[in-house]
């Protein structure tokens, strides 16, 4: 090869940057054809744009009620980019592969690496053949249940279209929902705040979708290998805590508020405290309004939202093994221990560096956009900060900010999304040179902190 091809050849972060934006792109051009909406009106570009984007990055903000402005086209247009964006354009390239009997090359393993987010290429090809299967089975039983109760409610056909539609959105962790065509613009699941079917089944889908495919992975074969791996354990771990303690915050947050889960049953507090708590995991979608919830809780929900997911999951977030790695840390350095201790393994620098380098870049994104916003949306600080977060966090929950957002915040939106999606340090190492190993080191110094 010449050295002027190598020059120009993408690295693995670039060609990933540059597939989701052509996806968005030519979502936002299928979206913004008269035969996308319901009124048959080309919907304005900036706004098709803006919902291709949630829709790729897999987030839920829309602009635009789902169910009530898009058409049955534009519904499946909106579905496609979920999937797609949801598994990654990698893995949905490499399943037409497996179609063709096309050999995988090492490019592509690569970059299917840094897609996954794998610390290297060894089974890349075994994970990828697991997460198409797992996904499509998981989806497809979903569909099932769905459909079926969708169509005391709404009739058959209706109710096995909401169901595929639904459980592809939710396993996704996308968000978007068709109720606004049922139960009012910008709904979501509030009508089924206490119907358990339609609970159990959205929230399995979430936290199986956020956990990740190697977890998934871990736990289907665990009958056979008798152990999980420390990522697993992690995970699951986190997850479980995130989500009991958020489900009891919220219970006792709301449990008076009479705009939230005041009306309710006991029953029926219980279910849509512990959905409010496994939604923020960068699921999008709610079962009561978000923006009658009390500030203490909306808060609380920016925090669940900005740690997100799990590491190669549809979700986002910083996600639950980087905010372990943090607090490992902070008891470490409380106990006065040199290393970080998680299930009897010991954590390497490098775990740890790019824990803090991840945390503060994705801090840094979120009040860098929320000062931008403040200064051109004519709304509260809070529900600017729970806007982008949601963004950053790839949630879709709102407090009803997006549909207000001037052009430029709407951009800003979009790009915090993309940014959300990715992941910051696959952006950085992108948009930044080719590192280079360092010929020398500066002697060790030392400041004082705290």
């Amino acid at each position: 090869m010449k050295p002027a091809a190598k020059k120009f050849e993408l690295k693995p972060p670039q060609i990933l940057v540059l597939g989701f934006a052509a996806i968005i792109l030519i979502g936002s051009i299928l979206l913004s054809l008269p035969v996308a909406s319901a009124s048959g009106q080309p919907t304005p570009f900036l706004d098709a744009l803006f919902t291709a984007t949630s829709a790729t990055c897999v987030t839920g903000l829309v602009v635009v009620d789902t169910g009530t402005h898009w058409s049955v086209f534009g519904q499946i247009v909106i579905i496609l980019l979920i999937q797609v964006g949801g598994l990654g354009f990698m893995t949905m390239a490499t399943l037409f592969a497996f179609v063709l009997k096309k050999r995988i090359s090492l490019k592509e393993r690569l970059i299917l690496q840094e897609a996954m987010n794998q610390g290297s290429m060894e089974g890349i090809v075994r994970l990828i053949r697991k997460v198409i299967r797992y996904s499509l089975t998981i989806e497809a039983i979903a569909a099932v249940i769905f459909s079926i109760r969708w169509s005391f409610d709404l009739g058959v056909s209706r109710g096995i279209y909401y169901g595929i539609f639904h459980a592809i959105s939710f396993f996704n962790n996308a968000g978007f929902d068709l109720f606004g065509s049922v139960t009012g613009k910008f709904s979501s699941l509030t009508a089924y705040a206490d119907d358990w079917v339609i609970n159990l089944v959205s929230m399995m889908l979430i936290i199986l979708g956020g956990l990740g495919f190697v977890v998934i992975s871990d736990l289907i074969e665990f009958k056979t290998v008798k152990k999980l791996s420390l990522h697993s354990k992690v995970v699951l771990s986190a997850t479980g805590i995130l989500i009991g303690v958020g489900t009891i915050v919220i219970f006792v947050f709301e449990l008076t508020n009479m705009k939230t889960l005041g009306p309710l049953s006991w029953s029926g507090k219980f279910l849509a405290s512990l959905f409010q708590s496994v939604s923020p995991r960068t699921a999008g979608a709610n079962s009561v309004d978000i923006a009658g919830l009390r500030q203490a809780t909306q808060f609380f929900i920016i925090i669940l939202m900005f740690i997100g997911a799990s590491p190669g999951s549809t979700g986002g977030g910083i996600k639950t093994t980087t905010f372990t790695t943090l607090v490992g840390a902070i008891v470490a350095m409380i106990r006065g221990k040199e290393d970080i201790v998680l299930f009897h393994y010991r954590l390497g620098k490098d775990r740890i560096l790019k824990a803090i380098t991840l945390t503060m870049i994705a801090l840094f994104l979120v009040i860098f956009v929320t000062m931008l916003l403040s200064t051109t949306e004519d709304h509260s600080f809070l529900m600017i900060l729970f806007e982008v977060t949601s963004a950053f966090g790839t949630v879709g929950l709102s407090m009803g900010l997006t549909p207000d957002l001037t052009e430029f915040g709407k951009v800003m939106i979009a790009l915090t999304m993309f940014a959300g999606r990715l992941g910051p340090l696959t952006l950085a190492y992108a948009l930044g040179p080719k590192a280079e190993k360092e010929l020398y080191r500066y002697p060790e110094g030392k400041i004082t902190i705290g």
